[in-house]
């Protein structure tokens, strides 16, 4: 293969792929929303097989004590000092927004829970290549079925469910396995200014904060895209090397 040939393969692997990553926590109704509006843009995005989802740590409230005896509007109006009818509407009215993207949202039924260990198991999923859906299955026990997502009964059964194997679930719960991960995770949205999730980074380049419309993500989507594989690779120095022709290396 000729040397020009070889250079321009090297360089279009480099640019076939865009990370997209995504600081959310399992507890914020607005990352299930705005996830849902992200794949609806990346459904329209014509290289969508190009772009890698990576999902990152975020805890709305480290210090979130479980308590499956308290549901999320509840928990709301007392961290908030709202009234319980305060609650009921602010919730309502998000669970609207939701319906809206074809997300079915019961608070009265979410279960306060600290999401460090579902973040943990995250990353165990990672390791798979299954991310995307253990984060879809998360907000789906949260929001929608009322689940306890920091049960690790609750993490394992999910684990499960993505193929998993369930004795490495279990090592990786049982033990402080990824907590490092997470907790690179919180520190990296600190060095990078967020300040709530979900907070959406593309290529290291562009970020979109908040739930926004399909039509913001497909365009910040085009735009860096563009721009990624438009890139140059700009040597900044040069010395002596062994160069390549048409009979090899020397």
């Amino acid at each position: 293969m000729h040397k020009d040939s070889v250079l321009l393969t090297f360089v279009s692997q480099i640019l076939e792929t865009m990370n997209v990553e995504i600081w959310s926590d399992v507890m914020c109704p607005f990352c299930y929303i705005g996830k849902r509006k992200f794949e609806n843009a990346l459904a329209q995005f014509p290289h969508k097989e190009n772009i890698e989802v990576v999902w990152k740590s975020f805890q709305l409230d480290p210090t979130t004590v479980t308590d499956p005896s308290l549901n999320s509007v509840e928990h709301l109006a007392h961290r908030k000092g709202w009234s319980t009818q305060q609650a009921l509407e602010t919730t309502a009215h998000v669970a609207n927004i939701a319906k809206q993207v074809g997300l079915d949202f019961h608070f009265d039924k979410a279960v306060v829970a600290n999401s460090f260990d579902a973040h943990r198991l995250s990353h165990l999923a990672k390791k798979y290549g299954k991310q995307n859906e253990l984060e879809e299955k998360l907000f789906k026990a949260y929001f929608t079925d009322g689940k306890n997502t920091a049960d690790h009964s609750t993490l394992l059964q999910i684990g499960k469910e993505l193929g998993i194997d369930e004795k490495e679930i279990s090592e990786v719960l049982n033990n402080t396995t990824y907590s490092n991960e997470v907790e690179q995770d919180i520190i990296e949205a600190q060095q990078i200014g967020v300040r709530g999730v979900p907070f959406f980074v593309l290529d290291r380049k562009y970020a979109v904060s908040g739930a926004q419309e399909s039509d913001t993500f497909l365009g910040a989507l085009t735009k860096a895209y563009e721009e990624h594989t438009n890139s140059v690779i700009e040597p900044i120095a040069s010395g002596s090397s062994c160069g390549c022709g048409d009979e090899g290396c020397n």
